[in-house]
This record gives structure tokens, sequence and C-alpha cells, in this order.
């Protein structure tokens, strides 16, 4: 029924009143306007449809009036690409052609990029930027690695100050340096490593010297000497001995060390001397003014010369004492080398060879060297000491005159040489020759006076080893040995 209806007002569109389109049979809101006409009554056709179509026609209008205000921008903008769309098309196919000719260089620069920059391949700008990327993700190891000889610096200067009490710091310091040692060996080839090795090693000198300079304190200990020559054979192994030789040649530097300390010390007697050297001049200038029978009345001086003897034979007992002591202390003597220690340390010959047990396999070249192995440093040591002693006594000893001081004199020095005595190097022998050259006094008089001490000396050792054992008699002033043992009561070592 919808058909006849529309052709009944199709006649109605194309009118020169109302020049509108034909609306299409098929179109939705045709379809569905018609089927609403007819289920209108007549009265409804002529009096509210007219009235709803004016209001629906008016809403419209309303809308698109509304709708081209807002999109007038957008209107204007699309007519305006509109309009330069006929030469943007032809710009755009040229473009593209353009890019599809340049497809296939952009391609081969592509593959070249990639062959080129390939990590399958050796590259020194990929080089350079690995390591970048690597050093930026260990940087803080870097840091700290590059802090590493400022905190050895630190730690040994810090210990500098401290003295060698400080055990902390130069233990850490130890330990700094073998971390040190373990990287340059885990990384040769690192020039940074290498670097920071070089510094280290240069503070390790340092502290090397620093631990050597504390070897000349007097005031050193038994435990700190033992700390610091610990200390020296893990800084400086070269200097450590062997199999065959146990102390090295850190037994030598100590013992030259000590031996500074002491001449420093004695040094300190300077003033002493100066005085004692004054008063040999004037012996020697009044021994010459004056005749022979008058020789032994002529001098009657030695005061200063009295003094500055005790108490130079009390500084050395004392040190000698304390050095070898200490020696043997830190460097102890294994059973292959103490029977030659202490021949050597009691002065008896060491030209003699032992004869070499018969060995089943073929001696090294150690043992082939007639010169291996070397002494103890200790050997030779104590005739050193007693050289500087005996010089120092046959110098300024015939200064004193009166009997009394001149005996307790040499009583101090026979004290003195059984102090060492009680380290094997008994020394009291090598006095015997004190006065020989002595041009002022008679030698049989010089002997007697030196047998006369000695007997004293023994009497008393007598006595105080009698008194020490419980016993109460001396057996008639029979020959004790100086190192036995016996000590001056006043003079202890």
């Amino acid at each position: 029924m919808a058909d006849p209806l529309y052709e009944l007002l199709v006649p109605y569109f194309d009118t020169p009143a109302s020049p509108r389109p034909v609306p299409s049979v098929s179109d939705q809101v045709t379809a569905k306007y018609l089927n609403r006409l007819s289920t209108l009554p007549l009265a409804s056709l002529t009096s509210t449809e007219p009235q709803s179509l004016a209001q629906s026609s008016h809403t419209t209008l309303l809308s698109l009036q509304s709708l081209s205000a807002r999109s007038n921008p957008a209107i204007v903008a699309s007519s305006d690409h509109l309009s330069s769309l006929r030469t943007s098309l032809p710009q755009l196919a040229a473009e593209a052609e353009s890019l599809r000719n340049e497809i296939p260089r952009l391609d081969e620069q592509a593959v070249a990029f990639s062959e080129k920059y390939s990590r399958s391949t050796e590259n020194e700008v990929l080089d350079r930027r690995k390591k970048a990327l690597l050093m930026a993700r260990n940087v803080d190891r870097l840091s700290d690695i590059l802090d590493l000889p400022t905190l050895l610096a630190s730690a040994i200067s810090s210990s500098s100050a401290q003295g060698a009490s400080n055990t902390v710091n130069y233990a850490s310091a130890l330990d700094l340096h073998s971390h040190i040692k373990r990287l340059h060996l885990l990384y040769q080839d690192s020039e940074l490593v290498s670097s920071i090795y070089q510094q280290t090693e240069e503070a390790m000198q340092e502290m090397t010297s620093n631990l050597i300079a504390s070897l000349r304190s007097q005031n050193i200990k038994l435990a700190a000497g033992m700390r610091t020559i610990g200390w020296l054979r893990r800084v400086a192994p070269e200097l450590d001995g062997n199999s065959s030789n146990r102390e090295g040649t850190l037994g030598a530097l100590f013992l030259v060390c000590r031996l500074a300390t002491l001449v420093s010390m004695l040094s300190a007697l300077d003033p002493l001397r100066d005085l004692a050297e004054q008063e040999t001049a004037i012996r020697l200038r009044e021994s010459k003014s004056t005749t022979k029978k008058t020789t032994n009345n002529a001098w009657s001086g030695g005061q200063q010369t009295e003094r500055y003897l005790k108490r130079y034979i009390e500084i050395f007992r004392e040190q000698s004492f304390a050095i070898v002591s200490m020696y043997k202390s830190i460097f102890p003597s294994g059973p292959d080398t103490s029977a030659s220690e202490d021949l050597g340390l009691k002065f008896k010959s060491l030209g003699l060879k032992s004869v070499p047990t018969p060995q089943s396999t073929p001696p090294t070249q150690q043992q082939q060297d007639p010169l291996s192995p070397l002494p103890s440093a200790l050997a030779t040591f104590p005739l050193h000491l007693v050289g500087l002693l005996k010089e120092t006594l046959k110098q300024y000893l015939p200064n004193v005159q009166d009997k009394s001081s001149r005996e307790s004199l040499l009583t101090q020095v026979l004290y003195c040489a059984g102090s060492l005595g009680r380290l094997g190097g008994d020394f009291s022998l090598l006095l015997a020759d004190l006065g020989q050259d002595d041009d002022n006094a008679d030698e049989d008089e010089e002997d007697g006076e030196w047998v006369e001490v000695m007997k004293k000396h023994r009497v008393l050792a007598g006595k105080l080893e009698s008194l020490a054992s419980g016993g109460g008699s001396v057996r008639g002033g029979k020959a004790f040995g100086l190192g036995d043992g016996i000590k001056s009561p006043k003079l202890n070592a």
C-alpha cells in the first residue's frame, strides 16, 4: 500500500514552488514515513500532520545552523585542503616514486652498516663503545681501586707518626699491598693496575724505610722488634733467609741498626769524652816534661775519664746484652747452625770444615758452593763490639792512675764480659793486653794488676755462686767461668 501512496505523492516534489529531488522508494526514512501516514486518520492529515512537519522542519533547520556554526573552521580548512589536493596528489606520487627508487640504495647501506658493526667482527668504534659501557658499569669499582694507593699511603704515614707500637695500620697496609699485588697478578696487561702497583711499591719502599728506622729506636722492646722483623719479611721477602741461612739479610740489618743505635747513644757522651780528651792531652804533655823516675807521680788526674769510662761501659754492657739476646730471640738458630754460631760467638776459628756426610743423591749447586752456607751475622758481631770497647779502653784507661778506680773500671769490664758471656760471647781473655801499649806503666805492674782484678772477681763470683747454691764455703778462690751466669749486683744485664 506504500507504493501507491508513494506514486501519489511523487508529482508534488518536482514542482516550481518546491524544487526538491524525488526521494528514493528504497530510502528507509521515506518508507517509514509512508507507513506512518497510512496509519493516521484522515482528520489528522489535514489538521495535526502539517504542524508536526513544520515543527520538525524548524528543528532540523536549527540543528543545521548550529552544526554549520560549530563546523565552520573545519569546513573552511577542508575546503582549502580540497583546493590544494590537485597539486598535493601529483607531488605525493612523485615523492613515492623517488622513495621507491631509493629503497635499493637504502637496503645496501643497511647491509653495509650491519656488516661493519657486527659483533662477530672487530671494530675500533665498537671496542671503544664497549669499553665506555664497561667503565660506566664498573665506575664504583674503579673508584675503589684508584683510592687504594691513597689508603695505603695514609695507613703508612699514620703508622709512622704514631710509632712502631701501632700495629693496626701497618697490618692494614700489608693487607692492602697483598690485595693490590694479587690484582696485578690477575691483570698484568692493565695499565691502570700496573700504575697503581707502581705507586704501591713506592709506598712500600717508604714503609720499609720507616720499619728500618724503627729498628734504630733506643727503647725498642722484644715484642716490637719481632713485629717489625715480621713486617719486613712480608714487605721485603728478598731479605729473608732460606734453609741454609735462616736469618738472611734481615739478621745483618737488625745488627747494623742496633749498632747504629749503640753508637748514637755512646755519642751522647761526647761532653764527657771531650773532658777525657783534655785529660789525655794534659797527661801526654806532663809525661814529656817529667823524667822517667817521676812518671808515676807526675799524673794524678783522670776523674773525668773515669766518669766517661764508667758511663761508657754501663751503656755498652746493657746495649750489647740487649742486642745479642734480642737477636737470638728473633732469629732462633736451628739445630744445623747452632754449633757454628756458638763457635763464632766464642771466637773460635771458622776456617775448619766439617766432614760432609755421604749422600745418596747428587749434591745441589748450593751444596757444591764452598762458601755456602754463609755463617750467621752474629758470628762476628761480638768481635766488632769488643773491638769498640777495647779501643776506647786502650785510649782512655791510661788516664786513670788511681788503683781503686782502675780496679773498679776493670771489674766493671769483667762484669760486662760475664754478661755477654751468658750468651756465648765471653771476651775477658781478650782484655789482658790492655796495658801493653801504655808507655807510662810497667808491663809487669799491668799484668799483676790484671791478675789481681781477675782473682778478686773470681772470688766474688765464687761467693755469689755459693750463696746462690746454698753452700757456705768458697772453694779456695777456684776459677769460675765469667760466663756462668754471674751478674754484677749493681749492673744487672
